[in-house]
């Protein structure tokens, strides 16, 4: 798996390099698909016309990440630049896989290639050709519709009458699963006219082996495995019974009948055939088992029925290349990107990113919740991040403002008259009314006005300045500054909690998004007895990001909080430097009774 991973990201650091025949400059990637019908491969014998090749796309083989994530960009083009119509019955690049059908008109011996592109910017530019397009045949089921009834690829509706549980992880993509209750049935159709042949295939997955279980029957026309022996049942006559299936694991069925011959095949060989005329064919069509005590219990994919009989080299290659041997893996392969000279291309960036949107789409509710409270955190602590970024560049600049106003008043406090309000304010003018505004943002002013304040209060009947002010006094405006640091103290760490809680709180509720996503997941798993990767990939990885969630709540949070605290820090000793000053600037100044101050004014001063 390590390795596989290690391939893939080579793969995707690899340069493409220019390549030649360009097809169309708004696909940027080509893969050239090389379908094998040689003896190392599928062995066939002969030509094959109007084929649907199963393309297999997984991480090994192909980039998901330079095409569009629903794979409207994918084209599939001959060498003389035909584009052949194709059919996406899956395509999921959050865990890797796509099972795309190609209408390819003939299959010659050996090799025949088609042309993969992907890659456009606007895939409208060329438009696919009509999906309906690509089979030939009668009824085509993929059993791709969950929790619907089977619907026909075809362009006849020739669809399930009701709906069967899905079967995750089946031979392609999803598959169904017949519990031996109501069969499905399907009306007569003029598509479904058999009166010149027909032929029927598809995979199936016995549980175990029953008696005459029945798969297949019209009329008298019957395709069933009697102990896991594969038979056809033809109004009285039965094929010659051959080796069972083994039980639990898919095998291929095919039955081909014409005029006066039935041929059954497993696996893409024959095993018998039965020398019968074919009965009038046109009641509706029954899958499962008519009766109740037929009824075939197991899982079915890929249900096909033409009209006419199909070559032996037709039923050998629909085996062989849609099932995962060797041999079928060298039939249909992949070869390296090319780059072209388009400029259609997307970001990878941008894809990886739009992943995020493929793994949400199986988000469950109790995620969603996880996310949404998520969402309030980021949106609350990113508010209170922005209004304190702004509040802290405000208390900066006017603290910048009010210190260079501070260096000349500091120098003789006494020269503050502190009997006048607006002289306070105004430093006794030192700074007009724009710089006023701005200092009065900064908490050392709101300190300072505090301190003034308390020095008036205790200098109001002492106008000539000779009491002074006591060691008592002192200490009391001292309490009074400190009490303001407080204030201030909270006025700027205010709505701080926010973002503790986002970065404490983030995390855990991420987790118990995907904790609960978790839960769920395997309990549907449990439900359903799927466990393959397919079933189990896309709900861990919805549950995982609420995870992310949390975490992209809390990570920047965490950073954010960091570089506020440590500015408010800066400013918060500010202020404790401010009132030290302050009160030292204060006792020099204004000294207790029976010390003189160098300040306070002369006889001379108060004759004059």
């Amino acid at each position: 798996m390590i390795a596989r991973h290690v391939i893939a990201s080579l793969l995707l650091l690899a340069p493409l390099h220019a390549a030649e025949g360009w097809w169309n400059k708004d696909w940027t990637h080509r893969q050239k698909i090389t379908i094998n019908t040689g003896a190392d491969a599928a062995k066939l014998s002969g030509p094959v016309e109007n084929a649907a090749v199963l393309v297999r796309l997984h991480e090994g083989n192909f980039q998901f990440a330079h095409a569009a994530t629903d794979g409207s960009d994918l084209r599939f083009v001959t060498d003389d630049g035909t584009v052949l119509p194709h059919e996406i019955e899956k395509f999921d690049g959050m865990v890797d896989g796509g099972f795309i059908w190609v209408k390819v008109p003939s299959l010659a011996a050996g090799n025949t290639t088609v042309n993969l592109y992907y890659g456009a910017a606007n895939p409208s530019a060329v438009p696919a050709a009509k999906t309906t397009d690509v089979h030939d045949e009668a009824l085509v089921w993929h059993f791709a519709d969950r929790g619907a009834a089977p619907a026909d690829a075809t362009a006849n509706g020739n669809n399930g009458s009701i709906a069967l549980t899905t079967s995750e992880g089946a031979i392609i993509g999803s598959g169904a699963r017949l519990l031996g209750a109501d069969p499905v049935t399907v009306v007569a159709s003029p598509s479904l006219d058999f009166g010149g042949g027909f032929t029927w295939s598809a995979w199936v997955k016995p549980n175990a082996l029953q008696a005459g279980a029945e798969i297949f029957r019209r009329g008298d026309f019957r395709i069933a495995l009697d102990q896991g022996v594969p038979v056809v049942t033809v109004g009285g006559q039965r094929s010659t019974p051959g080796q069972p299936v083994a039980p639990a694991s898919w095998t291929h069925l095919a039955v081909t009948a014409e005029a006066g011959k039935v041929s059954l095949f497993v696996n893409g060989e024959p095993v018998s055939q039965l020398v019968a005329a074919l009965p009038v064919l046109d009641g509706p069509l029954t899958i499962g088992g008519a009766e109740a005590g037929s009824r075939f219990v197991g899982e079915i994919d890929e249900l096909e029925i033409s009209k006419g009989a199909r070559s032996a080299d037709w039923v050998k290659f629909a085996a062989i290349s849609q099932g995962g041997t060797d041999a079928g893996q060298r039939t249909v392969t992949l070869g390296e990107v090319e780059g072209g000279e388009g400029g259609g291309g997307h970001s990878n960036a941008l894809e990886h990113m739009m992943l995020f949107g493929d793994i949400a789409k199986n988000m469950m509710f109790d995620g969603w919740i996880a996310i949404g409270v998520c969402v309030i955190m980021i949106v609350v602590g990113w508010t209170v991040a922005f209004q304190k970024f702004n509040y802290l560049n405000t208390v900066q600049k006017g603290t910048r403002a009010f210190l260079q106003q501070w260096e000349e008043l500091s120098a003789d406090l006494t020269a503050l008259d502190h009997n006048d309000p607006a002289g306070i304010e105004s430093l006794e003018g030192g700074a007009d009314d724009r710089t006023r505004n701005l200092i009065k943002s900064s908490p050392l002013y709101q300190i300072y006005h505090i301190g003034s304040k308390e020095i008036r209060h205790r200098l109001d009947r002492d106008k000539d300045r000779t009491k002074g002010l006591s060691g008592r006094s002192i200490q009391a405006v001292r309490a009074a500054l400190d009490r303001g640091l407080v204030r201030e103290t909270h006025r700027l760490t205010k709505g701080l909690v926010y973002l503790t809680i986002s970065i404490a709180g983030g995390p855990y509720v991420g987790l118990l998004g995907t904790v609960v996503g978790v839960m769920i997941t395997f309990a549907i798993i449990s439900k359903s007895g799927e466990v393959d990767v397919n079933s189990i990939a896309p709900g861990i990885a919805s549950a995982l990001l609420a995870t992310v969630a949390g975490l992209v709540v809390a990570i920047p949070a965490l950073f954010i909080y960091s570089y506020l605290n440590s500015r408010i820090k800066e400013t918060t000793s500010d202020m404790h430097v401010f009132i030290d000053e302050f009160v030292a600037k204060m006792a020099e100044f204004y000294p207790p009774a029976g010390e003189s101050s160098p300040y306070a004014p002369t006889n001379n001063d108060k004759a004059a």
